[in-house]
């Protein structure tokens, strides 16, 4: 007998707490912009989480933001060029502090009033998702239908971020989101800890995009400098020296780091044949994966390394390139599928091995499994989590 179900919630609109729209092709603007034909979205661009310091990342940072504010209008910002549609950009101005209880105060003052009229504008549902837990304060005060936490990665233990403040902050986002969708196994098994029901979804990845890369392989050009090894990525505090000094010695050639820096190990960037490269457009990754023998992830294995789930990581096997990482808990899963190691000069062996052999046809049939984990599918799933777990929050809407 066949048992019946309930027809599915009504379709809504999105309001999205995150990084910066077209900033970095984070998993949430790869899942959103799946669904944007369907839902109308409005993306709020928020002051991030790491407090300000005195250097140029930071200035560089404040700079950007009052840009945004000064615009006074919403903005549409595409994250590529293959993004068909865009969501509406809402740029409230925010204090960049959340330490004190003024401080989160303050910005409580200053977002709800405009995200309350923004939400008023709104014909039909309104379900708040959210990557970030600097939103903990607005959760009772929005006219929205559900709030959905989106949870990416443990933010109490990175570096650079107020880390007491943040988990704070995002255990009571744990306690009063509607729906919680974990991007891993360790953050899900964290979130339940504090509440029975959390989703999982992992990442997806665009294999059509990285697809490319053969293209750019045949295309490329012979008097570009080539790299023994590359990593793309946040260059910071979570990569291991020890394991980029022993494939630095080890390898007869450039190992790139390609991305933003945030206070890495200065020995990383000093050794002699290491290389810094500015942040590449999501477009031309495929032709930077194209120039690298092997792809790395010499991450070291700290609290926060174990519990983050790596965009990264799909991406490098999508290329078909050698994958070389650390053993922690999210490789594991594609063991089949590229080389782990444990301590660096393991590390920089399978770096050299991989160089002269190439890619094995074991890991390659491995691989075939990604067209599973497309982005197209990951987004119907986090659609439909989302609606299944929305419960109406009626009353406050119709205060408000």
């Amino acid at each position: 007998m066949n048992q019946a179900t309930n027809p599915p919630p009504a379709d809504g609109a999105f309001l999205v707490f995150s990084d910066d729209w077209g900033r970095h092709p984070s998993s949430c603007q790869h899942l959103i912009s799946h669904l944007l034909p369907k839902h109308p979205v409005f993306w709020v661009n928020t002051i991030g989480m790491r407090p300000p310091t005195l250097d140029m990342a930071t200035w560089q940072r404040g700079m950007e933001k009052c840009k945004h504010w000064l615009k006074r209008r919403r903005t549409s910002s595409p994250a590529s060029t293959e993004t068909p549609e865009n969501p509406t950009v809402v740029n409230p101005r925010m204090w960049p502090w959340f330490k004190r209880a003024h401080d989160r105060w303050l910005n409580k003052y200053l977002l709800t009033k405009p995200l309350q009229n923004q939400i008023a504008s709104i014909e039909g549902p309104v379900i708040a998702i959210t990557t970030i837990p600097i939103v903990s304060d607005l959760m009772d005060q929005l006219p929205v239908t559900a709030w959905v936490y989106y949870c990416v990665d443990d933010f109490g233990l990175w570096p650079g971020l107020d880390q007491r403040t943040m988990a704070k902050m995002e255990s009571s986002v744990i306690r009063k989101a509607d729906c919680c969708i974990a991007a891993s196994k360790v953050l899900q098994d964290r979130l339940l800890q504090v509440r029975p029901d959390v989703e999982l979804l992992t990442h997806g990845v665009d294999m059509s995009h990285w697809a490319l890369t053969a293209d750019a392989s045949s295309n490329a050009d012979t008097d570009q400098e080539r790299y023994a090894a590359t990593f793309w990525g946040l260059v910071d505090q979570r990569l291991d020296a020890a394991v980029v000094r022993a494939v630095a010695t080890a390898v007869d050639g450039t190992v790139a780091f390609v991305g933003p820096q945030d206070n890495p190990p200065p020995e990383i960037l000093s050794l002699e044949n290491s290389q810094a490269i500015p942040p590449v457009p999501y477009q031309d990754l495929p032709a930077v994966a194209a120039n690298s023998d092997v792809l790395i992830m010499p991450y070291a294995d700290l609290p926060v390394t174990r519990a983050m789930q790596p965009l990264k990581l799909l991406e490098y096997l999508a290329t078909f390139k050698p994958v070389v990482v650390r053993d922690l808990p999210a490789n594991r899963a594609w063991a089949d599928c590229l080389d782990i190691a444990n301590e660096p000069e393991e590390f920089a062996a399978l770096v050299v091995e991989r160089r002269q052999t190439g890619l094995p046809d074991a890991q390659r049939q491995a691989r075939q499994r990604l067209v599973a984990e497309d982005w197209h599918h990951k987004a119907r799933r986090f659609e439909q989590i989302i609606l299944d777990h929305s419960t109406p929050r009626n009353e406050l809407r119709a205060d408000h």
